[in-house]
């Protein structure tokens, strides 16, 4: 089915603090700067999907996508304010792709901006009471960062993860970071094993750099018919697979937090691919904090259970590495771009197979692989992108 589909362009404003601007301000940017870069009018879009503004700020505008139809001044026959978490943009995707598929659009527009705001400025509640059980969690502190230790606490533990492979997963993304013009970090240098595990302690096993860093920012990808694709790229990115499910709510609800969802949405994508994880070049794995990309690498099948630390610690990840992953830095050292972050590790994926990624190609990423995943590793999404059709 998805051969016929194809991503035929990206935009992505550039990480970092907005003050001046609204949410919704945020959309326009992403709306002008897009369709100022694409070869592409509104009166060519005929789908939209949009999350709800103003999500990370404690603000949820759920008739987003009415919005963002009547500032382009379209009427789209396919719509839709869609949220699950960093899961929603490769979510987006794969709904496009069906929809364009049965002949009901033939060119979605898919968008994310955000906000982040600061845990010293309410930022810690608004995410606890997002990724908190009301009853059972919230009422004792549980928030984002105390969860995902939780969860790491667990892989570690389960696999006698060594401390220093966690550390090694962040300075990976730096030393792709520095590569990149548009990261957050880009000009802040590398960092070593050392520095991670002497920067400052936030919930045990994490650092402040095992974390990601909160800012804002936002992008858009068009998908369209893989004819279409062609006359508006010089290299598209063709979808060739994708795969999503949703497990639990919250943490304490997890059948099996080690067995995360993405075992069978990369089952699905590799077997509408017909690939297998060894042909992937390149590969895009959202990464909140550094723990992640390892449990992400076993379930996916990049390696056995357990094996993922030693790929870290031997430099697969790297520039150069087995496997370049996060290329453009990741959420740990490109942004996480509040409500969008899931839309900069897709964009980057599909840039890679584009030739696109300035600064940070991979010379042979012509198979990419991008996972996203929405709340606590609650609801996920595989998407493999190729430059054939």
């Amino acid at each position: 089915m998805v051969e016929r589909i194809a991503i035929a362009a990206t935009y992505e404003m550039k990480p970092g603090r907005y003050p001046k601007l609204t949410p919704m301000d945020m959309y326009h940017h992403v709306l002008a700067g897009a369709l100022s870069h694409w070869c592409v009018r509104p009166h060519d879009i005929d789908g939209l999907f949009a999350t709800p503004a103003g999500m990370a700020m404690g603000e949820t505008d759920i008739a987003t996508h009415e919005k963002l139809a009547e500032a382009l001044g379209i009427r789209p026959r396919i719509s839709e304010t869609l949220y699950a978490g960093g899961a929603s943009f490769s979510i987006m995707v794969q709904r496009a792709a069906a929809i364009i598929y049965a002949g009901l659009a033939e060119s979605i527009l898919c968008l994310g901006a955000g906000k982040f705001k600061k845990v010293g400025a309410g930022g810690a509640d608004i995410q606890a009471r997002v990724a908190s059980e009301p009853d059972f969690e919230y009422p004792y502190g549980a928030y984002i960062v105390s969860n995902y230790a939780l969860i790491a606490s667990q892989y570690v533990a389960a696999y006698d993860v060594p401390r220093e492979a966690l550390a090694r997963v962040a300075v990976s993304a730096r030393r792709w970071a520095i590569r990149n013009p548009q990261a957050i970090m880009f000009g802040k240098g590398e960092i070593t094993v050392d520095d991670v595990l002497k920067s400052r302690p936030i919930a045990s096993p994490f650092n402040l750099l095992d974390c990601s860093v909160p800012c804002d920012g936002g992008g858009a990808v068009l998908v369209t018919t893989a004819a279409k694709a062609r006359s508006i790229a010089k290299q598209p990115a063709y979808v060739w697979g994708f795969g999503e499910t949703h497990t639990h709510s919250s943490v304490s609800q997890a059948h099996d937090i080690l067995n995360s969802g993405a075992i069978d949405t990369a089952s699905e994508a590799f077997s509408q691919a017909r690939i297998a994880p060894s042909d992937i070049t390149v590969a895009q794995l959202y990464d909140a904090f550094s723990a992640v990309p390892l449990l992400l690498l076993e379930n996916i099948g990049f390696c056995r259970r357990g094996e993922a630390a030693a790929m870290a610690l031997a430099g697969a990840l790297d520039p150069g590495g087995k496997l370049p992953t996060n290329t453009g830095g990741g959420l740990l050292s490109f942004g996480h771009t509040g409500d969008a972050s899931g839309m900069s590790v897709l964009i980057e994926g599909v840039r890679q197979v584009m030739n696109e990624a300035t600064g940070c190609q991979v010379e042979e990423g012509d198979r990419g692989l991008i996972h996203t995943y929405g709340g606590m590793l609650a609801e996920h999404s595989t998407l493999i992108v190729g430059r054939e059709p």
